[in-house]
């Protein structure tokens, strides 16, 4: 008996690839060299990195923690309030020129005003990262709930984006990516917050905004290896199509 045809379940080419064809034309009419050809892999690496802001935005989003931990101890709390102040004008200025959601540009103010009121009203620059403590924890929950219920935390974040089926559950390969990556999530957020809990206790700020800047690039890259791992799974895979209905 004849096998039913099979379809593949990736998405098909986008926009993309006809902006890559169209570059390719050019640099033959101006007689340019041909560029290396980029890997699936590196360019859903890249694609990744910049659905959290790609290096500018990261590095936006880490500015006013750098700024404030730098002037607090150059000149004390107050000059750090005012480096805050500034730098997180600035790089809600930034982000609005980037052309990203509002929200987002907005929440980035409302967080850094709220870790600059704890640390006032504590008195004390460590304070500053209490508010962002909060994050570890939130993750920690969420992974373990996601996990016990079956729905790995990652696969959320991720699978929308990998060009897979919609249900994914049935397919080996898929969850074998999620639940690894979401273990692997786990492990970095409670390691995250332990060592935040005891940098904290040892009043150390400029260790706890390096931990926040290792901690936002961490996050970026788990992201990316995720969705790298995801969209091989995924591209691997065939669905049956649905057989003939009978008359």
């Amino acid at each position: 008996m004849n096998r039913p045809p099979t379809v593949d379940a990736r998405r098909p080419t986008d926009a993309v690839g006809t902006a890559v064809g169209v570059s390719a034309a050019a640099r033959r009419v101006l007689g340019l060299p041909e560029l290396p050809e980029q890997s699936e892999a590196r360019a859903a690496t890249q694609r990744a990195l910049e659905r959290v802001g790609g290096p500018v935005g990261l590095t936006v989003a880490v500015a006013p923690t750098v700024a404030f931990v730098a002037a607090d101890a150059a000149a004390g709390l107050e000059a750090a309030f005012v480096a805050l102040g500034v730098t997180a004008v600035l790089a809600f200025a930034v982000r609005l020129a980037r052309r990203e959601p509002p929200g987002a540009a907005v929440a980035g103010l409302v967080v850094a005003g709220v870790c600059a009121g704890v640390a006032a009203l504590a008195g004390e620059a460590r304070a500053f990262f209490l508010p962002s403590m909060l994050l570890p924890v939130v993750f920690v929950v969420a992974y373990v709930v996601s996990l016990a219920m079956g729905r790995p935390l990652t696969s959320l974040m991720v699978h929308p984006l990998s060009g897979g089926p919609r249900d994914w559950r049935p397919y080996p390969d898929l969850r074998r990516v999620y639940v690894v990556s979401s273990l692997v999530g786990l492990a970095m957020a409670a390691v995250n917050l332990v060592v935040r809990v005891v940098f904290y206790l040892a009043d150390e700020p400029a260790v706890l905004a390096a931990i926040q800047v290792t901690a936002t690039s961490a996050f970026a890259v788990h992201f990316a290896v995720t969705l790298v791992a995801a969209r091989r799974a995924a591209g691997s895979l065939t669905v049956p199509a649905p057989a003939p209905s009978s008359r």
